[in-house]
């Protein structure tokens, strides 16, 4: 019995200790760059730069605009809306819808969203992904960046801000 128990534990730490020598996988390269906790991002098309809260809880990226309600143009849903730069120029924007989404609020409460594609330069890199519209004028920050953009490409230092700055290779417009 005893021997029995001494091989059994000896199987156990031999099985733990082996887990330490495996390599672990990693989804972010060593090439990744380090955001802030906050940063200022290059919106396109427009050319615009914004102040964002960088938010590894989110899915999805949200801005702030002053939306109008969707139309249909060609049997396309689209929707006409601005949003503003960290000078306060207004920009106006007019996008077809991608999708909605459903986004669960800290209130418990969920609330639908418009969905448009963009095109964000954080750093030196630019992605064209989705964004959420909805009035973030309540928020210290016109964007909200979300996994969908982070995954892959950014480590985020939490108690940084402002680290990079908007700098892609390519021309955005």
């Amino acid at each position: 019995m005893l021997t029995a128990r001494r091989h059994q534990k000896h199987r156990l730490l031999s099985l733990i200790f082996a887990t330490f020598l495996l390599p672990l996988p990693s989804p972010v390269s060593y090439a990744a760059e380090v955001l802030g906790w906050v940063e200022n991002v290059r919106l396109s098309p427009g050319n615009i730069i914004i102040s964002a809260k960088i938010d590894t809880g989110a899915d999805t990226s949200s801005l702030h605009c002053d939306c109008q309600p969707p139309y249909e143009h060609d049997g396309k849903q689209r929707i006409r809306f601005s949003t503003t730069d960290l000078h306060g120029k207004r920009l106006d924007f007019d996008k077809a819808i991608v999708r909605t989404t459903k986004i669960k609020r800290h209130a418990g409460d969920s609330q639908t969203r418009v969905v448009v594609r963009m095109g964000i330069c954080i750093g030196t890199q630019f992605a064209e992904t989705d964004v959420s519209l909805v009035d973030r004028s309540g928020f210290n920050y016109s964007m909200l960046i979300g996994r969908n953009i982070l995954a892959g490409r950014f480590v985020v230092d939490p108690s940084r801000q402002h680290v990079s700055k908007p700098d892609c290779a390519i021309n955005i417009q």
